[in-house]
């Protein structure tokens, strides 16, 4: 029988022993020459990069950044010279990560909150300088009402999504077993079709980074085109879309008004 002393650790302290306590679980390669964690290089990630150069810098910049996933974003988001980079991730193990590497990489301007960042945007008066939302609109419930309340409290976004195109998910027999029901909502006039993307087995991975809930909603290509157009975000900068990834066709877009 497991008691709370297994929690100790007994041995020296490492920076390896903070990040085992989420051993298996991690995403992200931490830069730490030596220490065992994930392996998606995203503390060194060309889109963050691009989206720095496409918005003419983040110095001075104050973020608000949605599903921070493990702080890599966060990190760079600092290093580029963010003035302050506002967090918000609901997933506890994702939070305590961040905080892990928060201390690793001593971030001073970076703040992370543990919550739903729906009902903050709903309720919240502050405006930010950009809000940075990767790898978080397909995994929504509503990312219709995301994309608005995002568009409320900035004249400047960054978005990394998957989308959903027929052809491409219809043609692949992997994603096409992902995917069930498909429904038209209306919004300020205009129709979107959402499609519900099914985690399945993923949900029993304590690393596991997707939704709150058993499913999520993609939005298709030009839906989130059109939403942002109409809501009032008329330059909009293109790249990484990339149609034959993996996971489903995706793309990154900085929006401005």
């Amino acid at each position: 029988m497991s008691s709370i002393l297994d929690s100790y650790v007994l041995t020296m302290p490492s920076v390896q022993n903070a990040i085992d306590i989420f051993k298996g679980e991690w995403s992200s390669e931490l830069p730490l020459p030596g220490y065992v964690s994930g392996s998606a290089k995203l503390f060194d990630d060309p889109r963050v990069t691009w989206a720095r150069d496409a918005l003419g810098g983040f110095s001075g910049r104050r973020i608000l950044e949605l599903g921070p996933l493990e702080g890599a974003h966060s990190c760079m988001l600092e290093r580029f010279g963010a003035a302050e980079v506002l967090a918000i991730e609901s997933n506890t193990r994702a939070y305590l990560k961040c905080l892990i590497v928060k201390e690793l990489f001593r971030l001073q301007r970076c703040v992370f909150l543990l919550g739903n960042f729906m009902p903050y945007l709903a309720s919240t008066q502050q405006r930010f300088d950009v809000i940075f939302a990767s790898g978080v609109l397909y995994h929504m419930m509503d990312p219709v009402g995301l994309l608005q309340l995002v568009a409320a409290h900035t004249d400047e976004i960054f978005l990394w999504t998957h989308y959903y195109d027929t052809d491409i998910i219809r043609g692949n027999p992997v994603l096409t077993t992902k995917f069930a029901e498909q429904k038209t909502v209306g919004s300020k006039g205009d129709t979107y079709r959402l499609h519900q993307y099914l985690y399945k087995e993923s949900v029993n991975w304590q690393g596991f980074c997707g939704g709150g809930a058993p499913f999520s909603c993609w939005m298709e290509r030009e839906g989130i085109l059109s939403l942002l157009r109409s809501e009032g975000f008329a330059r909009l900068d293109l790249n990484f879309d990339h149609r034959d990834h993996p996971n489903g066709p995706s793309m990154a877009i900085v929006a401005r008004r």
